[in-house]
């Protein structure tokens, strides 16, 4: 696990940005998303081999990164579920500022 900037509670620690660790910290977070995290990396490596590029497997990585930053920081967490059920608002300025806010969590959780 790594050093990480002080972001209020956290439920793990960050992981380390392998297969093995986002797995042990998904498991933790957000058990119920296992099947499809295994399912996206058998296809992350099945397009990494017809390729023959690793660019789908740190793709992949980086996605299961900022999913598990998500949902390992309650703060980032609530933010996201919050923006998410307001994108599609029936008040337009609502729905815009759920985008940005949206933006912004996906922004941080892929800046740590």
């Amino acid at each position: 696990m790594s050093t990480q900037a002080d972001h209020g509670h956290e439920l793990i620690p960050r992981p380390e940005p392998t297969p093995e660790a986002l797995r042990a910290a998904l498991a933790v977070v957000a058990p119920g998303r296992l099947t499809e995290m295994q399912a996206s990396k058998d296809e992350a490596f099945a397009k990494a081999v017809q390729w023959q590029s690793l660019s789908p497997v740190r793709s992949w990585v980086l996605l299961w990164a900022r999913d598990i930053e998500i949902a390992r920081r309650p703060d980032l967490f609530t933010r996201y579920v919050r923006a998410q059920a307001d994108l599609e608002h029936k008040d337009p300025l609502i729905a815009e500022s759920a985008l940005r806010d949206l933006g912004a969590v996906l922004d941080e959780a892929m800046n740590v």
